[in-house]
């Protein structure tokens, strides 16, 4: 599966308009990195993706089996530390709340397959993030 992202700065703070040909969303840096904190920093827009798929998941599995669940929340909490060698540590804590009538049985399954998500998988799998091409040397 592909997935194509399109990014244009704006003149104003580290602004930027995202999107991906079908939706967009602003994605800027808070005040303290001067930027104007009018919309959602990169670490924010990490965690999001993290967070909705994994509420998409319970949702889906919870539909899947007839389970019935209700309202299904979670709050993500990013805490990112330099090493001595300058590399970086980033521990995320989920706190996933899952409403519904549900056996512990099916409350487990549900936080499993949500620790299992596609982009959990993703971020702990291997990566190969290649360098920038200008923009003309890129093919679509």
């Amino acid at each position: 599966m592909s997935t194509s992202i399109s990014i244009k700065s704006l003149p104003t703070g580290y602004q930027s308009l995202i999107s991906n040909g079908r939706h967009a969303l602003v994605g800027d840096e808070p005040i303290n990195s001067k930027g104007t904190d009018l919309g959602f920093s990169p670490e924010d827009l990490i965690l999001a993706a993290l967070a909705s798929c994994k509420v998409s998941t319970v949702r889906f599995i919870a539909r899947k089996k007839g389970w019935q669940v209700r309202d299904v929340d979670a709050r993500l909490e990013m805490q990112v530390t330099r090493n001595a060698d300058r590399s970086l540590a980033t521990r995320v804590q989920i706190h996933l709340n899952i409403e519904g009538d549900l056996s512990a049985e099916q409350r487990a399954e549900l936080f499993r397959e949500a620790d299992n998500c596609y982009v959990h998988r993703m971020i702990k799998g291997d990566w190969t993030i290649e360098n920038a091409l200008p923009l003309a040397e890129t093919t679509e």
